[in-house]
């Protein structure tokens, strides 16, 4: 009888296991997420604001300041974001790639 009491008690153990891990796991499952139906990075603004944040910290508050203004083009759901260069100057600008859906980044770049 002992016997049987400790496989009811193991099997009850394992059985509540088994749908506390359910619970939590649909629990993760249904958390909330707003996606926007026009993507995270709706428009140029946005894609500027995204590129100069991830610009300044690897190329510097300054240099990124002084290739303003910043452009924004959307090619298939990709914004294309790039600084300028003064009139005349030579070398080359920053560069961002990222995905308008997403708000992933996709490239980093900066010319020479």
């Amino acid at each position: 009888m002992n016997e049987n009491k400790r496989i009811i008690t193991i099997f009850s153990l394992l059985l509540f296991f088994l749908v506390w891990v359910t619970t939590a796991c649909a629990a993760d499952a249904q958390k909330h997420n707003y996606k926007p139906s026009v993507g995270y990075v709706p428009d140029q603004e946005t894609a500027i604001r995204i590129a100069v944040a991830i610009w300044i910290p690897i190329y510097g508050k300054e240099q990124i300041e002084r290739e303003r203004p910043y452009k924004a083009i959307l090619k298939n759901g990709i914004w294309y974001v790039t600084g300028s260069l003064p009139e005349g100057s030579f070398g080359g600008v920053a560069e961002a790639e990222i995905n308008k859906e997403s708000g992933c980044i996709i490239r980093i770049s900066h010319g020479q």
